[in-house]
């Protein structure tokens, strides 16, 4: 009995005697008096985000929807990143086939509303080929990598009578894009002559139907109006003496410019404002085809040959291949504006 006493007692001792000496240690471990500081907790790494990048080309035209452009003219390829992280550069490289035309690091910055990354490359190729814009992010402990390319067909730009092909096409949108009458087959024909010839007389650069380059560089740059002289009559057509031109318009919106041969010096063609009062399809026995008449025996028709300078006894000639389009446009009552 006396020993199990003794016993209890002394593991009683034991522990006060372990519960004292850990105490002591953990107030030894702090500031003496304070009680012990917190423990650390340990944080990871956030993972790089997973970016993507589109690129998009500006200042190039579509062909039956494929980018071309045109030796030496610039082209603005734009990026845009999503999303945008702070510090992030690209590599920009610009290939005409397996050549290096050209290397960037562009530096990407954040969009207006700062969600977005943007960064820009201007560049033009050499020579013809196919020019690939390929775009690299190499990878970074904030963004990961990323790749993307667009590719743009550098035409040529040489075409004359009987070419054919997407170059020809291109100078056929430019023209209709300016309001110049002319289908869009992809050949260089008829149409497409006196649609140049046209062209030509809108820039008052004299009378032709051949392309050489300072039209093209004219046409890509989108230059060229025809100047509206009456934009409160409505639906109607004015003939520019002074240029050779008949225009369709719609108020002031010019809709399609087409080449005229006028009243040669000793018949001229009357001026003034006047209206479509008979209209008559096909052929009289004089060659008029497709007639609208607006005064007496003056009207808009097809004849051959409508040549490049003042020839008529009177009437707005047209080319026989235009005068359907405009016969088919002009109606009754219809406005004819004619000055020079």
């Amino acid at each position: 009995m006396h020993l199990r006493i003794a016993s209890l007692a002394t593991l009683v001792t034991a522990a006060g005697l372990a519960a004292s000496t850990a105490t002591g240690t953990a107030l030894a471990a702090g500031t003496p008096g304070q009680p012990p500081p917190p423990a650390t907790t340990l944080t990871s790494t956030p993972a790089p985000a997973k970016a993507s990048v589109h690129l998009y080309v500006r200042d190039a035209f579509f062909v039956h929807g494929n980018a071309v452009t045109v030796p030496s003219r610039a082209l603005s390829v734009q990026g845009v990143v999503t999303p945008y992280v702070a510090g992030q550069s690209v590599t920009v490289r610009s290939y005409l086939g397996r050549r290096l035309v050209k290397s960037d690091r562009l530096r990407v910055k954040p969009s207006p509303n700062g969600r977005l990354g943007v960064f820009t490359e201007r560049v033009a190729s050499p020579s013809l080929g196919v020019l690939h814009v390929r775009v690299r992010h190499e990878g970074t402990a904030s963004m990961r990598a990323f790749f993307n390319q667009r590719s743009v067909a550098v035409l040529g730009t040489g075409a004359g009578f009987g070419s054919r092909g997407a170059f020809v096409t291109l100078v056929q949108q430019q023209l209709n894009a300016l309001h110049v009458w002319v289908p869009v087959t992809g050949v260089y024909d008829q149409h497409t002559g006196l649609a140049l010839d046209a062209y030509h007389r809108l820039l008052r650069r004299g009378f032709s139907q051949n392309l050489d380059g300072r039209t093209v560089s004219a046409l890509l740059d989108g230059r060229g109006s025809f100047p509206v002289r009456h934009p409160h009559d409505g639906k109607h057509v004015e003939g520019n003496l002074g240029r050779q031109l008949l225009a369709e318009i719609y108020g002031a919106k010019v809709y399609r410019i087409y080449p005229i041969s006028s009243g040669k010096p000793s018949t001229p063609t009357v001026l003034g404002h006047f209206r479509v009062y008979r209209r008559t399809p096909g052929y009289l026995p004089d060659g008029m085809y497709y007639s609208s008449f607006f005064y007496t025996g003056y009207a808009i028709h097809g004849y051959s040959p409508a040549p490049d300078y003042a020839a008529s006894h009177g009437c707005m000639r047209v080319p026989i291949s235009d005068a359907i389009s405009i016969y088919n446009w002009l109606a009754l009552g219809d406005v004819v504006d004619v000055y020079r």
